[in-house]
């Protein structure tokens, strides 16, 4: 699995940041203390990584994504109830119009959740 020691990192720090916060915060809180967590554990973190989307070579539109860690990992966090199939189409279209392969959709609801993503470019793209 690509980037699994990585991914297992991360995973262990978002269940510390959710285990310490508990829920019903904002996401820009959570995501907050997970940069901290990360940091402190670390790892290299941006966050609001700017994604610019292209289409014929063209700018078509412009996105920010929660974190990235270590220029590997994007991450989509959520502070909602669910998950949902459009949080899923989101992470995966940031994946599209990055160079990240992987990309994790964390979710800091009622319940912790979180879901792995991998987008092969060579596969997608020929």
């Amino acid at each position: 699995m690509l980037h699994r020691k990585l991914t297992g990192r991360i995973i262990k720090a978002f269940y510390e940041v959710y285990n310490e916060l508990g829920t019903e915060f904002l996401e820009s809180i959570y995501e907050n203390a997970f940069y901290l967590v990360l940091g402190e554990n670390g790892m290299t973190v941006e966050k609001q990584m700017p994604i610019t989307v292209y289409f014929r070579d063209k700018i078509v539109g412009n996105y920010k994504a929660d974190l990235l860690v270590e220029q590997k990992v994007l991450i989509e966090l959520k502070a909602i109830r669910t998950i949902l199939p459009e949080h899923e189409a989101q992470i995966i279209n940031y994946l599209k119009a990055t160079k990240v392969d992987i990309g994790l959709l964390m979710n800091f609801g009622n319940k912790p959740e979180f879901k792995r993503f991998i987008f092969d470019k060579k596969r997608n793209y020929p």
